[in-house]
């Protein structure tokens, strides 16, 4: 486990993290690792920069980490990844769905093949994935959801109906599912990010659009991959025992 005394708010418990290879994903897993997490990492492809960066993590601190590889575009895929985690037989007390693919397009300009593309990785992915971990959840009293939603959610930006409709209904499911899970001691939390510093932002977004984002904020920055993974650290551990059907929005007090 981590270092005696130091950083272990989930000490002993065990989580399942997606898309953990970049971004928001590996500073969740790196925050879950330095707090004593063991961890499924699932992510897209098997690559010697992840293998590395699992192996030195487990060894700093003490923690197992597992990779699986899984196409979130593949159903198929999604459900041997699920069972291989089922296979193990043991305790699962922690789920982020973080994987995910932005897009942006005017409304009237998005395809039909293209919004089933963003639905399937940003939506039915992370629905196919917690019904199996749910399982394992409700076997052994209880566990946290955590779905990585966004501020285009709940804003509706132009360009982005299609995107944040797809984490819109993460939203919605995840609200739904603390509602019917509560009383088996699972709990579901979603956090809305807004304009983050990842390889995912810089790709989609132009300079002009990301300063004309930033200068809408209150704190007048993006947010950095650490600043949602330190949200996921409460959400997953015991300090957010009572805290269940919520959106937690981390952008910076960003304004429309």
């Amino acid at each position: 486990m981590a270092e005696s005394g130091v950083n272990v708010l989930l000490k002993g418990k065990t989580a399942v993290i997606t898309g953990c290879n970049r971004g928001i994903g590996k500073a969740i897993l790196e925050t879950f690792a330095e707090n004593g997490a063991d961890i499924w990492a699932l992510v897209r492809r098997e690559n010697d920069e992840f293998t590395n960066l699992t192996t030195s993590l487990s060894k700093k601190h003490e923690v197992t980490i597992t990779p699986v590889y899984v196409d979130f575009a593949d159903v198929e895929q999604i459900k041997n990844a699920a069972k291989a985690v089922i296979s193990a037989k043991q305790q699962v007390d922690i789920l982020v769905n973080n994987a995910g693919v932005t897009y942006n397009a005017l409304f009237q300009m998005t395809s039909l093949e293209k919004t089933h593309e963003v639905f399937q990785i940003n939506y039915f992915a992370p629905l196919i994935l917690t019904q199996y971990m749910v399982k394992i959840m409700v076997k052994y009293g209880g566990g946290s959801i955590i779905n990585l939603s966004s501020s285009a959610a709940i804003d509706s930006n132009p360009g982005r109906g299609v995107y944040g409709a797809s984490k819109a209904a993460l939203l919605c499911s995840t609200k739904t599912i603390a509602a019917e899970l509560g009383e088996k001691g699972i709990r579901a939390n979603c956090i809305a990010p807004g304009i983050t510093n990842t390889d995912m932002v810089a790709e989609s977004m132009s300079d002009a659009v990301i300063a004309e984002t930033v200068s809408k904020t209150m704190l007048h920055r993006m947010g950095k991959p650490m600043d949602i993974a330190n949200t996921a650290l409460f959400l997953a551990s015991d300090l957010s025992s009572y805290v269940t059907g919520q959106v937690i929005r981390v952008d910076g007090g960003l304004r429309r």
